[in-house]
């Protein structure tokens, strides 16, 4: 992890820098890496933590998204942190939009890219042929606009998951949950600032999905970035970045005004 010093001694989370919290929530097939530019660029003035969600280590009772906001829940809690930034990935997103419904309190503001909750192609589907190198690969790679992306690490790291019996009854659980868990009827209750920063050529969540959640959620601004899969963070990190830094930046002037 280049120039990012974990500030945590617990296996639950990392945390990183001080000041004002933003919290990253990982998707299905996520890990801190997707976030590394993340943690880089925004540690300077805040505190930025990572919850390391149990997604397949948890109870399968617990394989669930409710599961995982209450894994979350328990961390914030513990922390004493409030007024937070939330920032999730594909489900990681679903899982920041339903603890702020649960929180709306303690929640300044959600940030998503290629969010689950409305509707997903994919998302931990069964894997027919997970003992097929070259279809995991491929998989993976449908992930991104560029392809290179999916580096080899990481195709071989989902092709392990696929393939460990329990972890991936784990994966199939949280994708049947979140496929069930709709939010279409509740975002009208998301009562915070809303960031939607959507890949134009997402294949898992594609843009029209985007463009729901900036209809659905009363106060939500959408950022569309070009040449882009589903992971926003890690395929165009500096424009990720830039508008997720002016997002913040808005906020704190509307509150000074």
């Amino acid at each position: 992890m280049r120039n990012m010093k974990n500030l945590s001694t617990d296996d639950r989370y990392l945390e990183f820098g001080s000041g004002p919290v933003i919290v990253l929530l990982h998707g299905l097939f996520g890990a801190l890496s997707n976030f590394e530019k993340v943690i880089e660029h925004f540690q300077q003035d805040y505190t930025v933590l990572f919850p390391q969600l149990p997604l397949y280590t948890s109870s399968l009772l617990n394989s669930t998204v409710g599961g995982m906001v209450d894994f979350v829940n328990v961390i914030i809690e513990e922390k004493k942190f409030s007024n937070l930034h939330l920032v999730g990935n594909s489900l990681g997103g679903h899982i920041g939009l339903v603890y702020a419904l649960k929180n709306m309190d303690k929640v300044a503001s959600i940030t998503l890219t290629g969010s689950s909750g409305l509707f997903e192609n994919s998302l931990g589907d069964g894997y027919p042929n997970k003992e097929n190198y070259d279809y995991i690969r491929k998989k993976t790679e449908y992930t991104f606009y560029d392809p290179t992306v999916a580096s080899k690490e990481l195709v071989d790291e989902i092709f392990n998951t696929v393939n460990d019996r329990a972890k991936a009854i784990r994966v199939i659980a949280l994708a049947k949950s979140a496929l069930r868990h709709n939010l279409r009827k509740e975002l009208n209750k998301v009562d915070i600032p809303a960031n939607i920063i959507w890949g134009g050529n997402d294949n898992i969540t594609p843009l029209f999905v985007g463009e729901e959640f900036q209809k659905l959620i009363p106060n939500a601004k959408l950022s569309v970035i070009d040449k882009c899969g589903h992971a926003a963070m890690m395929e165009h990190p500096e424009r990720f970045n830039e508008l997720l830094e002016q997002f913040l930046m808005d906020l704190n002037v509307k509150k000074s005004e």
